[in-house]
């Protein structure tokens, strides 16, 4: 059975002035905000931290627009983003940056402006940043994996999750392979669902739906949470929370619960903590398809009261 490498602790002091180069190296667009544009708390769903991996910022398939919809609808003390949020792989590939992934970038660093906590875990896609690990930039802390306590007091390991993945740690052109084929599968979820906007449909994840049907991914899954849930109990934890392989899930195993926030190319889903520690998904499109659906539902009663009876 595998078990979680130990690392040492990452310092909190930083070299002087390591913090302000990072900084300085951002684009003007980014670190000069609006503070206007954050957007009034009253409209925002106010959780005690929430948890996204898996945005895959850099490729087609990456449902940016709601992400960025679902950062400007909350707000948390802690913000953690859990890995394979740029993805580095594709991006050295080709260039493909569109404005929505931008806005994602600026909502983040915003939100660490306005007083949010953000905690950057590199994943395997995005692992040109666990180069800096330890240091912060923008004012979001980059480290290697963290302990998060939620606010009933339980230990929570916070990783990417690919150091449980055989296929990226030893067969990487294996892992490189694969990725290509997911992104043409990722490609085509983009086409099905512009045809289905343009007959009025919400958002339907082919991908998702195609991993659900593959009985291999099924059996790799199950096998994925339960080497991760016993490395996190090696580690004297109480749980862990990860992302890698974009499978929103809460399960327990033994004394463990283990904790997937999803992806946000797939489900567009996230793990969030309330104020009293207790942990759920939300799933977002279809949080959004549920709000759509009232919304025409209402407006369609609104027309019907506003009609005078021909009587």
């Amino acid at each position: 059975m595998a078990s979680l490498p130990v690392s040492s602790p990452v310092a909190r002091t930083r070299p002087a002035g390591a913090s302000r180069r990072l900084t300085a190296s951002l684009p003007r667009w980014l670190t000069e905000m609006d503070d206007a544009d954050h957007g009034p708390a009253a409209k925002r769903r106010r959780y005690r931290t929430i948890f996204v991996s898996d945005a895959h910022l850099g490729t087609s398939g990456s449902s940016a627009a709601m992400l960025l919809d679902f950062l400007k609808r909350h707000e948390c003390e802690t913000l953690y983003l859990v890995g394979d949020m740029i993805d580095g792989w594709a991006l050295r590939k080709g260039w493909y940056w569109p404005q929505a992934h931008s806005d994602v970038v600026r909502a983040v660093l915003k939100m660490a402006k306005h007083g949010t906590r953000v905690v950057y875990v590199p994943g395997n896609h995005d692992e040109h940043f666990r180069d800096y690990v330890g240091l912060e930039f923008g004012g979001i802390e980059l480290l290697p994996e963290d302990v998060h306590v939620t606010a009933d007091g339980r230990r929570l390991l916070v990783i990417h999750g690919d150091q449980f993945d055989n296929v990226v740690l030893y067969h990487k052109w294996l892992a490189f392979l694969g990725d290509g084929a997911y992104t043409l599968l990722l490609k085509s979820n983009g086409w099905v669902n512009r045809v289905r906007r343009l007959f009025g449909y919400p958002y339907w994840s082919l991908a998702a739906h195609m991993k659900k049907r593959v009985k291999n991914a099924v059996a790799f899954i199950s096998r994925f949470e339960e080497v991760v849930a016993h490395a996190a109990s090696d580690r004297g934890v109480d749980g862990v929370v990860c992302g890698h392989i974009h499978s929103a899930e809460i399960r327990r195993f033994g004394d463990i619960t283990y904790y997937n926030d999803g992806d946000w190319v797939e489900s567009c889903t996230a793990l969030v903590e309330a104020a009293d520690g207790t942990l759920s998904i939300v799933d977002w499109a279809e949080q959004t398809r549920a709000d759509t659906e009232a919304a025409t539902a209402d407006a369609r009663r609104r027309t019907l009261v506003a009609v005078p009876d021909p009587a």
